[in-house]
């Protein structure tokens, strides 16, 4: 929905600063999107049937795989949510529809949600992984394979790994190198959670068909009806109900309590809110193509796998060795060799740990990304958006959540269904607050839809939501229901909302003072000038200008850079800093939504005086993005510049940042222009790597030996017309038909040949092989000759 451009009566004293108003995004196709969301749906097959069954009995494959029926609704329900205006996952809907106390609610249950994904998946991934060491460990004891100190005695039992703090030595060490990662900056990659998913799917097939096949061997029995007769409660199970006459009488209730004891295994479902914004064109088409893939693979997973558990294990080593690890236990009970069966709960516990631990990384991201929404709101102080000094993350809101996910797993004591039982609370309640915005957008908003949750019952001018509100009351039974069936979740969880909603309560009171104090500050000294789109035009740059990045007030060194190299007279000079949007955020801004950190007006204010210093104007730039590299390439293509200057970023090297500019300025979509990119270091050293195809560079050795060539084959009468040029097409042709003959070998000979003789492609200022032109950066004609550099992908 688009915003009306704001205008400012210009002011003398005041430097424009353009602020784009839609995000800029790369975009991905639903294979990958569903990819991204299955990495943390997914992860709770490994744990949910385990926790269901301790928790009602026997029947509780039936409860997973309704649980999983139900999860199509509460899907159609996110569809529906992102095909309208509002974006950004739970806390952008319900503030829309409810308000901002509510959306703090909300929010506060989400993050509770997302705080325990990463200590359950760990903790579950250590349990895969400490059940296979044990196991492994009895097994050379009967063979005899142990050495005679660790065999075991009279005196001394066989040593096994304690399963829950072993698990939580696992969970933790994972989080550490995760919230190490995401300090530095870890790239969200949905080629990685495809590749993950494509193993995952190898494994899943293996386990289903020789699942059934072993079923079919054995003459296995489907597991016991839900009725209320045949499901037993553990104590830990009744929550607050424990001891009262009501326990005998359930029926209803009791299917009730079931169902909300098996509700973990749809979470995940949020994820596709924030990767909705990212999935190409058509999006809403795309969006429910990737919700069906989800909802189907997850079915069949999750509801699939336990189900054959409860057929194949028996019950003894299913309630007490493998009640933890489920899939693990049924690859131990499938008929076969012994041999087989080992490999492939190898295999079972290697896909467990990638798909796991991704889920810490996945909570980690999620969670951050919450809190920078909430944070861009103004709902959390400047102080939690202040960038980190090296690597230019939100250490400090990075810190937060790894210090609530440690403090979970040293609480638990890796305990997985404690961890289970807090988990379902803000899976539930998360729903729950998500479909009661919708259903009260419904009636707010009656504009038109790209998709409505089915189905829809019209009354006249009336249209009753049949469906949503459906899901909204089931959702809200099931949240009410486990308020008193679930006494750790419910004690936890309202602590923790609670806890959170009064920090944000008193950091929204607190900021609001601040961000008066910022905007009039801003207002002083900016004329900000909010657009929709980000071109020429708007920006009022002449083609061919210079783009200089800038994130850090302390290091304008690249911003000197280009202004000691640039006559802007001849080419303008704009100055962009990206600000990145925490996962979840939305695709659209609108002036409302822009608040101005005050690291952003100091990285502002610093280029103005940096400028003035050369005497020299520059234009002021700031774009919203998710991508800091697609920020950069498709910002220089709409502003059709020559060169895009950056900074030595603190955690790659130039070759690095050149290889993913490289890789985003080939998922532009065409037209693309070429440019160049420069990479200056604090010294003043600079390189360049030029995006798009272009001439080679060539050395003198190589046109001597073209003109050698030319001479020698001119000396054949027919040929007298041969032009160099001719000699260099034929050389290429002749080398791509035989790269198509023989690919490896061409590799080889040319591996060779680089490594023996390949200049290097950096440049230092001053010397012969500078790509500048006099003064002038950018200006360098496209025959000129090029210094070797790297192509449009960073590769030498």
């Amino acid at each position: 929905m688009g915003t009306p451009k704001t205008t400012h009566a210009p002011i003398s004293d005041r430097v424009r600063l353009v602020v784009a108003s839609s995000v800029m995004l790369t975009f991905i196709s639903f294979w990958r999107a569903a990819a991204i969301v299955l990495n943390d749906l997914g992860s709770s097959a490994f744990y949910a049937g385990g926790i269901a069954e301790q928790a009602v009995g026997k029947a509780a494959p039936w409860f997973i795989l309704g649980v999983m029926l139900f999860s199509f609704a509460v899907r159609a329900v996110y569809v529906e949510s992102c095909s309208m205006f509002t974006r950004g996952g739970v806390y952008r809907v319900v503030k829309e529809a409810l308000g901002g106390t509510f959306a703090k609610l909300s929010v506060s249950a989400l993050m509770f949600d997302y705080i325990l994904t990463g200590p359950i998946s760990g903790v579950s991934a250590g349990q895969y992984i400490t059940g296979l060491i044990n196991e492994m460990i009895t097994e050379s004891a009967k063979r005899g394979w142990l050495p005679v100190a660790l065999s075991p005695t009279a005196t001394h039992p066989l040593f096994q790994f304690n399963m829950n703090h072993t698990s939580a030595v696992f969970a933790a060490a994972v989080t550490i190198y995760y919230w190490w990662e995401n300090t530095k900056g870890i790239e969200e990659s949905s080629e990685k959670a495809m590749k993950v998913m494509q193993i995952t799917t190898i494994m899943v097939v293996i386990l289903l068909s020789w699942g059934v096949y072993s079923v079919y061997m054995q003459g296995s029995h489907l597991p016991p009806l839900p009725t209320a007769s045949n499901m037993h409660f553990s104590s830990d199970a009744l929550g607050f109900l424990r001891g009262t006459p009501f326990v005998p009488v359930l029926g209803l209730f009791g299917i009730l309590m079931a169902f909300g004891h098996s509700v973990l295994a749809m979470s995940g479902e949020e994820s596709l809110a924030q990767v909705n914004r990212e999935i190409e064109h058509p999006k809403l088409k795309n969006l429910k193509r990737a919700a069906i893939v989800i909802a189907i693979y997850s079915f069949v997973f999750t509801g699939g796998a336990t189900l054959l558990a409860s057929m194949l294990i028996p019950d003894g080593p299913r309630t007490h060795t493998y009640q933890d690890n489920l899939i693990a236990g049924l690859a131990m009970f499938m008929t076969g060799p012994d041999v087989l069966k080992i490999c492939f709960r190898v295999f079972v516990v290697i896909v467990g740990f990638l798909i796991l631990s991704g889920a810490i990384n996945t909570s980690m991201i999620g969670s951050t990304g919450v809190l920078m929404r909430v944070a861009e709101d103004g709902v959390l102080t400047d102080w939690f958006r202040k960038p980190h000094k090296r690597f230019g993350t939100s250490y400090r809101i990075v810190n937060l959540v790894f210090i609530m996910q440690m403090f979970t797993i040293i609480v638990t004591r890796g305990d997985v269904i404690m961890l289970g039982e807090a988990y379902a609370f803000g899976v539930i309640w998360s729903f729950t607050f998500n479909s009661l915005a919708m259903l009260v957008l419904r009636w707010k908003y009656k504009g038109e839809r790209g998709w409505k949750v089915p189905p829809n019952l019209r009354i006249g001018k009336v249209e009753i939501p049949v469906g949503l509100a459906s899901v909204f009351l089931v959702l809200l039974v099931t949240a009410i229901v486990n308020l008193f069936t679930k006494s750790v979740a419910t004690v936890s969880g309202i602590i923790f909302a609670a806890t959170f909603f009064v920090i944000f309560s008193i950091s929204e009171h607190r900021n609001k003072k601040q961000h008066a104090l910022t905007a009039r500050q801003m207002k002083e000294h900016f004329q900000l000038d909010h657009q929709d789109v980000v071109n020429r035009e708007t920006v009022d740059v002449r083609p061919g200008s210079v783009m200089v990045t800038m994130r850090d007030a302390a290091n304008p060194f690249a911003l000197k850079w280009a202004l000691s190299r640039t006559s802007t007279e001849e080419q303008d000079v704009v100055v962009l800093t990206v600000r990145m949007m925490g996962a979840g955020g939305p695709e659209y801004l609108g002036p409302e939504d822009q608040i101005f950190s005050e690291h952003e007006q100091m990285v502002f204010t610093k280029a103005i005086s940096v400028a003035e210093s050369f005497g020299k104007k520059v234009s002021l730039l700031v774009v919203p993005a998710g991508d800091i590299f697609a920020a950069l390439v498709q910002t220089a293509n709409s502003l059709e510049v020559d060169s895009v200057v950056s900074g030595l970023s603190s955690k790659m090297s130039p070759e690095e940042q050149a290889f993913h500019i490289g890789q985003a300025w080939e998922a532009l979509p065409e037209p693309k222009r070429q440019m160049n990119f420069y990479v200056i270091n604090p010294s003043g050293e600079s390189k360049v790597y030029y995006l798009g195809p272009h001439a080679p560079s060539l050395r003198p050795d190589d046109v001597q030996l073209v003109h050698r060539l030319w001479l020698n084959l001119r000396r054949d009468p027919s040929i007298q017309d041969l032009h160099h040029s001719d000699i260099i097409t034929y050389a290429l042709t002749r080398l791509a038909s035989q790269y198509a003959r023989d690919k490896q070998e061409i590799i080889k000979d040319l591996r060779g040949y680089k490594s023996a003789d390949a200049p290097s492609s950096g440049l230092k200022l001053g010397t012969p092989e500078s790509v500048l032109s006099g003064s002038t950066l950018g200006t360098m004609a496209p025959t000129s000759p090029r210094p070797r550099g790297l192509d449009s992908s960073g590769k030498e």
